[in-house]
């Protein structure tokens, strides 16, 4: 098969993939471990391994069991049924580089508040106790990480032997076709979509739901919530339901619309998503921080701001587009560029770009209040350890890289159209810095 062109050249090395590969599964099981057995101290658990070597590894890496195994069956067929069974919006994504448009149903919203409501009311009428799946918590992310490879292994043959359209293909290598993907828009099926699962439904929905986990289980250990873990939780549950309630616009993103379904996205949504993602509030369980009414307020308005600021981002450049670049941007006509491209077909079309609004201040300033975002639900962890910062620090990486990436795309798309787009908002990220 050939190779689709929405892949682009990767931005890590082919040793940088497998040394990703062969690492990422032990820093999940090292950072719960940390954080839940090791006191928060990454040198604790450095001195154990030092200690004890290899063998050290092994007997800190909790074995799976059959209560995690049923745990995280239910959840995601429970997922699987909501993606497929809940009433939704046809929303149709962007055509892809072979032409092809996905159609979606947009019911993201309703699954958030179904699980979530779910959830709680089983936890209220003792039906079930989420405190089980903090305690579990460790063997369920070893199922998921084993589980999650075969499942990635399970989209390389799929990508080979069955492609759900013409945006598939090989690009000659066993290592990255595992790890980058095969299939753009992977389905079961016509109806059930993959990375909308893997992405949204698993991945986005684990991040809601754990907060609360922890909640409980702090409230059944202590008979209270500390505020730290109160204001961190509040701000996560904002982050999560505002991205819900814009997922369609996620679909135009570059995790669904350039990236492939591999080990990169989906063994990252199905299992370093729910462990890093709310590595900050897992913290919080058994390290709670009195901060005090006032200071509470503060993050939790600074957090807020934030949140609102990231979502206005990007509500700003749906609208230009949704219009055609006929709305108001700040109470102003936008500034923009019409740029044409080429398809691979042969096919001429146009696109504009924004520059004025959030989107003339720098060409990713969504990031910033993003990063922002994460400071805040986990500075209620104040400065005792380095540890709850660990996501806040990958986030900045993975947001520098990916804005790296789209700009290294949109070169090769728009071409002159872009260095003049690049002339008029000169900032890649941070406003008059970078």
């Amino acid at each position: 098969m050939a190779e689709s062109k929405t892949v682009h050249s990767p931005v890590v090395t082919y040793v940088s993939m497998l040394t990703l590969i062969t690492f990422c599964p032990p820093t999940v099981i090292l950072l719960w471990y940390t954080m839940v057995h090791a006191d928060g101290s990454v040198t604790q658990t450095w001195e154990f391994l030092k200690q004890h070597g290899l063998q050290g590894l092994i007997n800190i890496w909790p074995r799976p069991t059959m209560t995690a195994l049923k745990l995280i069956v239910c959840y995601a067929v429970f997922e699987a049924a909501l993606q497929l069974l809940l009433p939704g919006k046809r929303v149709e994504g962007p055509i892809s580089p072979k032409g092809n448009r996905p159609v979606y149903k947009a019911n993201g919203v309703l699954a958030y508040f179904v699980t979530l409501a779910t959830y709680l009311a089983l936890w209220w009428f003792g039906i079930f106790n989420p405190s089980i799946v903090y305690d579990h918590l460790g063997e369920m992310l070893s199922i998921q990480i084993f589980g999650s490879f075969i499942f990635c292994i399970f989209l390389y043959i799929k990508g080979h032997l069955a492609p759900s359209s013409t945006d598939s293909g090989s690009l000659g290598n066993i290592i990255m076709d595992f790890y980058w993907g095969m299939e753009l828009y992977p389905r079961i099926g016509k109806n059930f979509d993959i990375k909308v699962f893997t992405n949204c439904r698993f991945g986005m929905m684990s991040w809601g739901v754990l907060p609360l986990t922890y909640c409980i289980k702090q409230y059944e250990q202590t008979g209270q919530i500390a505020d730290s873990l109160l204001v961190s939780t509040i701000l996560t549950l904002v982050y999560v339901t505002k991205f819900f309630w814009w997922e369609a616009g996620y679909w135009n993103t570059m995790d669904i619309a350039h990236d492939r379904a591999g080990f990169y996205i989906c063994w990252g949504c199905l299992v370093w998503l729910p462990c890093v993602y709310t590595s900050p509030v897992m913290y919080l369980v058994n390290h709670p921080v009195h901060l005090g009414a006032q200071l509470s307020l503060y993050i939790l308005a600074a957090g807020l701001v934030s949140i609102f600021i990231n979502y206005d981002c990007d509500r700003q450049r749906q609208e230009f587009r949704r219009t055609n670049g006929k709305c108001l941007v700040w109470g102003k006509a936008p500034s923009k560029i019409v740029a044409t491209y080429t398809t691979t077909s042969g096919e001429t079309k146009t696109s504009l770009l924004l520059t004025s609004g959030w989107w003339g201040l720098s060409r990713h300033f969504h990031y910033v209040p993003e990063i922002l975002a994460a400071f805040f639900w986990t500075v209620p962890a104040l400065f005792n350890h380095f540890l709850p910062y660990f996501y806040v620090i990958f986030l900045t990486i993975l947001l520098f890289d990916r804005a790296k990436r789209d700009d290294d795309r949109c070169r090769s798309k728009y071409g002159k159209y872009w260095k003049l787009y690049c002339e008029k908002v000169p900032y890649r990220i941070i406003p008059g810095i970078f």
